[in-house]
């Protein structure tokens, strides 16, 4: 890897500085004969037939939704900024969920101000423009044109998203002269929130985060085409592994979290989170992410793992497989009860139903498997009511499925868990039956089994749609898909 020849710059600093040496450069200037030469004989590359991005209406309407929610009062939110990975490499970026789908733009240092004024508000998206070719920054600077790629120009910004571009480094000095109500997403961009100190408050500012995750638990057609494409890509993903199955045998399931990041690559931005590739008593961790351990045929995969897309959109499927392409007669038991416990909870997933009975539905069929297991004492309704279940269920069904896996996550308790499920929600039903290698209380071969089952749901106007169909759950089904893909 190269190194440019400069100290980092931020957004409010390089404005028109001369680029800063790096300290153990080994130039030790620029020439004044070199730095005029790289100012001149550059072809004009600006962008003039770009048409606006796919969600370019999707994101107006979200903003009209925003301005009259909040009238008369500057709204602030910001993409985020790069997070230093280590020295001088960053960590690759990934825009704020508020602001990408508010803008459908996702370059980091972005903000998007909404003004207010007389019947609404006016918006304009605050951007770096293209590099400097005047202080040499295009060259010089390691977030320079010739180092990180090309950003678009203000212009082209404004016809992509739809919204007046200005420059970001004039928008600190902006917000510090601000006047009357403001609110800002926290925690994503620290010289806007430093402008904004005296102007704020944090009853204000969470009001504006909670109503922009409400604002997601129901998909437009956009998203939901998104969202499906996500679970599309996240099927050939899953078949991937099962066609590579030998090579993790003899490496680690390493080899199954790079295949299936292969298709990630491939086909959208990148994996949705850190992909779960858990083999044998791993199945146990919840989130087993490590994925440094052995994969042994007669042990069980449990692969959850999903596919961002280019705008965001992420899927999140679960399959427990068999990794010799058989299950045994115990981890077949196991896992028909959570195929069986997951029926009952896509089932109980209709609109107008309470959001809490896909979770209750498939508790109630663990809690008879343990209790007809005799694993735990009956009746049944006593071990729900105390939740002695828990001790091998651990987790909730399911959750809200987005731009972010766990979905609307800070919407209010009365809208989300104990809310009322309506068409265009997109949720998870993922129930799990998980005996820990260590347990005790169950016969010795339950110790280090784990399976879940994991399918994402939209909800209908008349029922609901698995969008991740594509992908076999029943045992039988499941060893007659992995024996077809094995040849």
């Amino acid at each position: 890897m190269t190194v440019a020849e400069e100290l980092p710059e931020t957004p409010e600093t390089a404005e028109q500085e001369p680029v800063k040496q790096r300290k153990n450069g080994l130039y030790p200037g620029v020439s004044d004969e070199l730095a005029e030469n790289m100012k001149s004989g550059w072809a004009d590359t600006e962008l003039r037939d770009l048409r606006p991005v796919a969600q370019a209406e999707h994101t107006a309407r979200r903003r009209a939704a925003l301005s009259a929610r909040f009238p008369g009062e500057r709204l602030v939110v910001p993409a985020g900024n790069l997070k230093t990975r280590s020295n001088d490499t960053e960590y690759p970026f990934r825009s704020s969920v508020e602001y990408a789908y508010l803008t459908g733009n996702q370059t980091e240092d972005g903000v998007l101000v909404l003004e207010p004024v007389e019947g609404g508000h006016q918006e304009t998206l605050y951007l770096l423009p293209r590099s400097d070719r005047e202080n040499g920054e295009f060259w010089l600077s390691g977030q320079g044109e010739l180092w990180v790629g090309r950003r678009n120009s203000l212009t082209e910004a404004e016809r992509l998203h739809g919204i007046p571009a200005s420059d970001v480094r004039e928008l600190t000095d902006k917000l510090r002269e601000a006047t009357g109500p403001v609110r800002v997403v926290r925690g994503l961009d620290a010289g806007v929130e430093a402008a904004l100190t005296d102007k704020v408050t944090a009853e204000r500012d969470e009001e504006l985060r909670i109503f922009l995750s409400e604002a997601r638990l129901l998909k437009d057609d956009f998203e939901i085409g998104e969202l499906q494409k996500a679970v599309d890509s996240t099927v050939r993903g899953f078949e991937d592994v099962v066609k590579v199955l030998d090579k993790a045998e003899a490496t680690s399931e390493r080899y199954i979290e790079g295949t299936f990041f292969l298709r990630a690559r491939v086909e959208g931005n990148d994996v949705g989170y850190g992909s779960i590739c858990a083999s044998g008593p791993h199945a146990c961790t919840l989130h087993w992410v490590r994925n440094d351990g052995p994969v042994r045929s007669g042990d069980l995969l449990l692969l959850d793992a999903g596919v961002e897309t280019h705008t965001l959109y992420t899927a999140d499927v679960t399959r427990t497989l068999p990794v010799s392409g058989t299950y045994s007669e115990l981890q077949k038991k196991i896992y028909d009860a959570v195929y069986d416990a997951q029926e009952a909870g896509i089932a109980a997933a209709q609109p107008g139903a309470k959001y809490r009975d896909f979770h209750d539905a498939a508790q109630h069929v663990l809690a008879e498997r343990l209790v007809e297991w005799g694993l735990v004492e009956g009746p049944v309704e006593r071990v729900l009511e105390l939740g002695l279940q828990r001790r091998w269920t651990l987790h909730g069904t399911g959750h809200m499925l987005g731009m972010d896996v766990h979905d609307c996550a800070v919407a209010r308790t009365e809208t989300y868990v104990q809310g009322v499920l309506e068409p265009g929600m997109v949720l998870t039903v993922e129930p799990g039956l998980y005996f820990q290698a260590d347990d005790l209380t169950v016969p010795e071969e339950y110790r280090g089994i784990g399976v879940r089952i994991e399918d994402d749901i939209l909800i209908t106007e008349n029922g609901n749609r698995n969008l991740s169909a594509g992908l076999p759950r029943r045992s039988d089904d499941v060893e007659a898909w992995m024996a077809a893909l094995k040849g």
